[in-house]
């Protein structure tokens, strides 16, 4: 009996599962522990970038691994227009983990793509299929589908590049906004930069500069670890951050009588020094700073 399609078919009710618990960004240690199918154990990722489990026919996953420090990825995988340039395993098309794929674009069954935002955290992607190999540049062509495709019924039949291309879209925008958001509360130390909070499910990564402001890059030193009260405060202009770090609250809140939290969340924080990043390149650039501040005294 081939059991390939019950096993891939448990992989993404299991990935649904833990991302429903967790979020879509996945630590490496559970991937790599998966699940277990009829008392065997199935690992989602192992060490190479094509991932076939001992109990399927073939590959399982793909996997795009995070930047290190001062470090190129060993595979530039690159997302954008068609779909996902995904590397070659090595150089020679005809390697079994190269085959695998070929094999899985043939066959068209849906993979799972494991995004690298910072060491040993992945961001989750399902369903993908290979839909080209270009042996002169050593690269298949990944494509990003609906889940619910994997269900069958109306949507299943809708124009398929159409569906494709709002996916890939998408994906691509997740994987910026994690990217930012892993790597701005890792510069942080995994703490809101205000209150000290450090449960990571309360945290965000806020920009100084929004999304739509021209110097309103995903980069760290335009970005604030913030609890999601703060985060909620920023952005609205209950506080500021001035250029010296200096925490303001507007001056209606400070002079509102409520109960505790407002006492301790917000009108405990004015005046006090916000904690930034070690490394004096990750810190708040003071020139977004400034800019910001001047539109928190616009709103005050």
């Amino acid at each position: 009996m081939n059991t390939d399609l019950p096993v891939r078919l448990a992989a993404f009710r299991f990935l649904e599962d833990k991302v429903r618990l967790h979020g879509e960004v996945l630590p490496r240690q559970l991937l790599t522990d998966g699940f277990t199918f009829e008392q065997v154990r199935v690992p989602l990722m192992a060490p190479q970038g094509i991932f076939k489990p001992a109990i399927m026919d073939m590959p399982l996953s793909i996997t795009t691994v995070p930047p290190l420090e001062r470090k190129q990825r060993p595979y530039e995988d690159q997302l954008g227009g068609d779909g996902l340039l995904y590397r070659y395993r090595g150089t020679d098309p005809s390697h079994r983990d190269n085959v695998g794929l070929r094999e899985a674009m043939e066959a068209q069954v849906p993979l799972v793509y494991f995004y690298g935002v910072v060491p040993s955290q992945y961001l989750v992607t399902w369903p993908v299929y290979i839909v080209g190999d270009d042996p002169r540049t050593l690269t298949f062509t990944v494509q990003v589908d609906e889940p619910s495709v994997l269900l069958g019924g109306d949507l299943a039949l809708r124009d398929v590049d159409v569906r494709r291309s709002y996916q890939l879209r998408a994906t691509i925008q997740r994987l910026h906004q994690a990217e930012f958001r892993q790597r701005v509360i890792r510069a942080y130390r995994q703490a809101c930069a205000v209150c000290r909070l450090r449960h990571d499910e309360l945290l965000d990564a806020a920009h100084i500069l929004p999304d739509g402001h021209p110097l309103g890059e995903p980069i760290v030193p335009n970005g604030l670890a913030l609890c999601k009260l703060h985060h909620a405060a920023f952005d609205g202009n209950i506080i500021g951050i001035r250029p010296d770090c200096i925490v303001e609250v507007r001056r209606e809140i400070l002079d509102e009588i409520d109960g505790p939290m407002l006492q301790h969340g917000l009108q405990g924080a004015h005046g006090q020094r916000i904690v930034v990043p070690e490394r004096i390149g990750l810190r708040p650039r003071t020139a977004f700073l400034e800019e910001r501040y001047g539109l928190f005294r616009q709103a005050g």
